[in-house]
């Protein structure tokens, strides 16, 4: 048997896309600011440029810069993007964890567990509750995800299958699958990282450069050497909205807290053992187990 994400709550498959849609929306406006702050920047750095009536060109394109970001950040401090996209990812991921461990029999739906579908119900209900405490708004109040529906059909039949056959699909539609969207998203956090540091060292020592030329009574002026570090700021910000170099770290730990775990699923777990391994597997994956590890990255 396969489960994938097709098989999961439509509750689940709503979050998920309004946490990449409001995720898009956050990291749109975090780049048209900092873009803009360049953007304004470059053109200060320019000539005065011809007159719009008693109006410079350019100093005209930079005060429009500097209210386009003022502009957006009003915009996204209303949209509560950021929030809105954390708080919809959270609400994505426990249901999608809880919805696994349910049709696995992972903790605390085992298999000795009575009326597992009433304890899945009430388990996430609490949680849902915790979100929206934190200003989540669940789509089914308002009507964009009907009443029920929170156990689907696959779920019911993976957990009505033998043990070997739930492990065998957990082990490879759950684990070997998280395992390789970690190992993806390091790759592409690699390659971001190395991207974004030659960038930000290159507009550095152009700076530092030009700098040393003033220091001489020569070079350019102040004003490029303004947008230059005016670029590496926007750059290095950029990085650290991304957090792409702790996020290589966490996601590396987390690859390999995975693939230890799939050989001991795999090899020693007995079936008795196999609640508790599911619930740890899944304490893995979690988003606030990636933040914690980000947060404490060297």
């Amino acid at each position: 048997m396969t489960f994938r994400n097709e098989d999961l709550p439509a509750l689940f498959h709503h979050t998920d896309q309004a946490a990449i849609s409001r995720q898009r929306e956050s990291t749109q406006a975090t780049r048209a600011q900092l873009l803009l702050l360049v953007a304004a920047a470059a053109a200060a750095a320019l000539p005065t440029g011809p007159r719009l009536g008693s109006l410079y060109l350019f100093g005209l394109v930079s005060v429009v810069a500097y209210a386009g970001v003022l502009g957006v950040g009003i915009r996204a401090s209303r949209r509560r993007a950021r929030p809105q996209w954390q708080l919809n990812r959270s609400a994505a991921e426990f249901i999608k964890s809880l919805a696994w461990r349910y049709a696995v029999h992972g903790a605390p739906f085992g298999s000795d567990a009575a009326g597992a579908e009433a304890t899945y119900r009430t388990r996430l209900e609490a949680g849902l509750d915790e979100l929206k405490k934190m200003g989540w708004e669940d789509p089914r109040a308002s009507g964009a995800v009907p009443e029920g529906g929170e156990i689907t059909g696959a779920m019911f039949r993976l957990r009505g299958l033998e043990y070997q056959v739930r492990r065998e699909t957990y082990v490879r539609d759950r684990l070997i699958e998280q395992r390789n969207w970690y190992r993806r998203k390091t790759e592409v956090s690699r390659r971001a990282t190395a991207l974004w540091s030659w960038t930000i060292v290159l507009l550095t020592c152009l700076a530092l450069l030009f700098a040393l030329f003033g220091a001489f009574g020569s070079g350019p002026g102040p004003k490029l050497t303004g947008l230059l570090s005016t670029a590496a700021a926007a750059g290095i910000a950029w990085n650290e909205v991304r957090r792409h170099h702790p996020l290589i770290e966490a996601h590396t730990l987390i690859e390999q807290d995975l693939a230890a775990m799939m050989v001991v699923m795999q090899t020693t777990i007995t079936e008795s053992q196999w609640p508790s391994a599911v619930y740890e597997t899944e304490r893995y994956v979690s988003p606030q187990h990636t933040d914690w590890l980000a947060r404490h990255s060297s």
